[in-house]
């Protein structure tokens, strides 16, 4: 239910979960390749080649081929990919405040505390990523 609320905040925006990902990802972790990315997001890189096709169409991330890799491709975002991530960013941080009313600052580090924890736990048993999101 929180993802659905949350992507249809965004798409009012005119963005998408999977087009938040990884412009967030590109935004604080810098220029990646599609396989980084993809394993970043947890995604396969087919699927991400379909979300990056449509936001190169947009205008939002241009993609270069590596000179030294062919396999590599770098993906990066453009100026009107860094304004739609900001507008975006604004829509994300409203929906943290709307979906965290009537908490206390209490309630939300305990909560932060067992967050970590369990991504820590998936990280140590399952090998998995943490997710992407600013220091």
């Amino acid at each position: 239910m929180a993802q659905q609320a949350f992507n249809a905040s965004l798409a009012e925006a005119g963005g998408s979960l999977p087009a938040w990902l990884v412009l967030v990802a590109i935004k604080y972790r810098g220029a990646q390749t599609q396989s980084e990315l993809a394993r970043m997001i947890g995604i396969k890189g087919a699927t991400l080649t379909h979300h990056l096709d449509r936001l190169e169409h947009e205008g939002l991330v241009t993609r270069t081929r590596s000179t030294t890799d062919r396999r590599a491709v770098g993906v990066r975002l453009t100026t009107t990919g860094e304004k739609r991530f900001e507008a975006l960013h604004t829509v994300a941080l409203d929906y943290e405040r709307r979906l965290l009313a009537g908490n206390t600052e209490e309630d939300l580090a305990v909560f932060g505390t067992v967050l970590r924890r369990l991504a820590a736990n998936l990280a140590e048993g399952w090998g998995l990523d943490a997710p992407v999101r600013p220091d």
